[in-house]
């Protein structure tokens, strides 16, 4: 029966967060700060406008692309923001979803991929899947982007650069020169340029940019999941060169299929729903988690998203996250979404309750 498995599932690892939460088995009463998923619930219009759909009988297979009105709005606040002659919508089942159809509607086998460490565990994970070669730029100890290093990274076998911005684990964002620098490069370079922009609605300190506004070949990834805490609704957006696009619809088809119509109907709705009542609450309770470790632990101010990136005080990220465990406190180790293991992830998408217990203890174990 071993020879019936494939290769490719051989080529990652993915047991390093099943490992942490076995680890987690017994707690008592944990102190949950692992999480990547906002604390609120789903807005009341976004569920009614789902339950709407479901008795409507909107319940069969969408268009491939998705459902008319949900592409027509999203292509109007895009073009609207930016003015492309050529950029179309295409609506994925989840963000993931939008980045598996990118990697095996653009990387054949032997291409190299561009991304940065550290980063969302998904991204090496999905080159393999499609053949292709991942190339980590270290972005330690401030998490920014270095473009001269990407610049001496690029060889004639990149087809693409792929960001996140802000970022997953880190929560640092790039700056606006920063943006315009990577897709200046990535048009002279004629490298594909991929900007995941999940989290671009939590932004602290400065506007959200995205690499799009300099470069109109870029291919943006955007969803529902985090911003309106739909992560298991599955409706995430690609938009981009239609070139591009057209393949990864081909891709979904004889994949995902389409994203779930009734939920898609929920994410028209929204479109809608003012965020910012929740983008002032991870505001102030990323001030929390800044004001109760940094005279403790090396830290990155987190600009964006709901994670921090601290580094251990002593010892591996692994360590110090099973001695965290010890104290019923459920963190990630960094080594998970890195190549090193020096760091642990925090998400402060949890009540401030929750928070306060979390920075006790980080405390008292530094």
């Amino acid at each position: 029966m071993k020879n019936w498995i494939a290769d490719r599932t051989a080529s990652f690892d993915s047991s390093g967060i099943r490992k942490v939460f076995d680890l987690a088995a017994n707690m008592r009463a944990p102190i949950n700060l692992s999480i990547g998923q906002p604390d609120f619930d789903v807005p009341e219009p976004v569920q009614n406008a789902c339950i709407e759909a479901i008795r409507a009988g909107k319940n069969a297979y969408s268009q491939t692309q998705g459902i008319g009105p949900l592409r027509q709005r999203l292509a109007d606040e895009i073009r609207a923001a930016l003015p492309h002659a050529d950029r179309e919508v295409l609506i994925t089942s989840g963000t993931s979803g939008g980045l598996v159809l990118a990697m095996l509607a653009m990387v054949n086998p032997g291409d190299e991929v561009i991304y940065f460490d550290p980063y969302f565990v998904m991204y090496p994970a999905l080159v393999k899947m499609a053949g292709g070669i991942p190339v980590p730029i270290d972005t330690y100890p401030d998490f920014q982007i270095d473009v001269q290093r990407v610049a001496d990274a690029i060889t004639e076998r990149t087809k693409l650069i792929l960001i996140n911005s802000p970022a997953n684990p880190s929560g640092v964002s790039a700056g606006e020169a920063t943006m315009r620098q990577l897709a200046d490069l990535a048009r002279q370079r004629g490298v594909a340029l991929v900007s995941d922009e999940i989290y671009s609605r939590f932004q602290y300190d400065q506007a959200f940019v995205s690499p799009a506004v300099f470069n109109d070949q870029t291919i943006v990834i955007d969803g529902f999941s985090k911003s309106h805490a739909m992560t298991g609704w599955r409706v995430g957006y690609v938009h981009g060169p239609a070139e591009v696009i057209t393949a990864m619809t081909k891709m979904q088809q004889y994949t995902f299929v389409c994203a779930p119509q009734p939920a898609q109907w929920g994410a028209l709705a929204a479109i809608d729903v003012d965020l910012s009542d929740h983008i002032a609450a991870y505001r102030r309770k990323r001030d929390l988690i800044v004001e109760g470790l940094a005279d403790r632990f090396e830290l990155a101010t987190p600009t964006g998203a709901f994670y921090a990136f601290p580094k251990a005080p002593s010892g591996s990220g692994t360590e110090f996250v099973r001695r965290a465990i010890e104290r019923d406190l459920l963190i990630i180790p960094g080594g998970i979404f890195s190549g090193r293991d020096t760091h642990f992830r925090i998400s402060y998408a949890a009540s401030d309750e929750t928070l306060r217990r979390g920075i006790e203890v980080l405390r008292e174990l530094a």
